[in-house]
């Protein structure tokens, strides 16, 4: 298993795009995933990162690390997003080769603490997370946020 920054492999940028939009997005979102994945790969700062997972050739997970997820709590930052293991590969702990890689870049990049929301409850504590309150969506739904020191 190998878990690849898009941005340091830009060869995978399509595959990335293709792969958020199959696993998280909407006719509505599509665009948005292929703007900031596209724009990722030149951006001045660390953030955002979108990473893969592969096994050998297939990609069988993602995740990013962004700015904001589409919560009030606009203070805090960087964000876990979009984590997806294909089914067939869940419940072997594959999730924490991301997870870890987006704490790993967070730190390098000089963060004190790594955010997500949520409505898993008890998924992201294996992984060190804790929940610290909740945030609200633009679209009116409440979310669990938790929290990952990075020392």
């Amino acid at each position: 298993m190998q878990v690849i920054s898009v941005r340091k492999h830009p060869e995978y940028l399509k595959a990335a795009i293709s792969y958020f939009q199959l696993h998280w997005g909407s006719e509505e979102t599509n665009k948005l995933y292929e703007n900031s994945i596209t724009h990722a790969m030149t951006a001045e700062g660390p953030l955002p990162q979108w990473y893969l997972l592969c096994d050998g050739e297939q990609i069988i997970g993602c995740a990013g690390l962004i700015t904001n997820d589409f919560i009030s709590r606009m203070d805090l930052y960087p964000w876990l997003c979009a984590l997806y293991i294909e089914e067939e590969f869940r419940g072997q702990k594959l999730s924490r080769l991301l997870i870890d890689k987006a704490k790993q870049d967070s730190k390098h990049f000089g963060f004190k603490h790594l955010y997500l929301c949520t409505d898993h409850v008890g998924f992201y504590e294996k992984s060190g997370f804790s929940y610290i309150g909740d945030g609200y969506h633009p679209w009116g739904e409440k979310s669990r946020i938790y929290s990952v020191p990075l020392y």
